[in-house]
C-alpha cells in the first residue's frame, strides 16, 4: 500500500513548481532541514510525485509548442521572403533544421493513434525553395571547410 504524502510534502512541491524562489529558501519557508528534504527525496512517494508533476510540465510545454508550431513555421516561410538578406538567411536554415524536415519525430505516446494522414502542406514559391536549397548548399559547404 503505497503511503500518502504529508500536507507539508505536497505544500514544498507545489511551491517548487511556482517557482517564485529558490529551492532553499522554501525549505527555510516551510523550515524544513536539508537532511529532512535529502531523506524525502530518497523517499519513492515523494519523488513519484515530483516526476508527475515534472511529466505534466513537459506535456503541458509540448501541447503549447505543437499549437504554435504552424504559425511558427508559417511565419519562418514568410521570412524566407525578406528583403534582409541575413532574415532569410537565417530563416531558410531555421527551416532546413526543423525536426519534421528529417523525420525526427517523436513516437506518440502508449496507445495514441498515429494521424491517419497529415493536414495539407503549403506549397513553396519557386523563390521560397530556392532560397532554402541555397541556404542548405551554403550550410554544407561551412560545415566541410576546416
Amino acid at each position: 500500500m503505497t503511503r500518502k504524502l504529508s500536507s507539508r510534502q505536497l505544500e514544498v512541491i507545489d511551491e517548487i513548481f511556482r517557482g517564485e524562489v529558490d529551492e532553499q529558501s522554501i525549505l527555510d519557508k516551510y523550515k524544513v532541514s536539508r537532511k529532512l528534504y535529502n531523506k524525502w527525496l530518497a523517499d519513492s512517494n515523494f519523488t513519484g510525485e515530483l516526476d508527475r508533476r515534472i511529466d505534466a510540465a513537459y506535456r503541458q510545454s509540448a501541447v503549447l509548442i505543437a499549437r504554435y508550431a504552424p504559425l511558427a513555421a508559417a511565419k519562418l516561410v514568410q521570412l524566407t521572403e525578406s528583403d534582409k538578406e541575413e532574415t532569410a538567411r537565417r530563416a531558410c536554415l531555421d527551416i532546413i533544421s526543423m525536426p519534421l524536415l528529417s523525420g525526427a519525430r517523436k513516437p506518440p505516446a502508449k496507445g495514441v493513434p498515429e494521424p491517419a494522414e497529415s493536414p495539407p502542406q503549403s506549397e513553396l514559391s519557386d523563390q521560397t525553395a530556392s532560397r532554402l536549397l541555397s541556404a542548405l548548399a551554403e550550410e554544407s559547404t561551412e560545415k566541410e571547410s576546416p
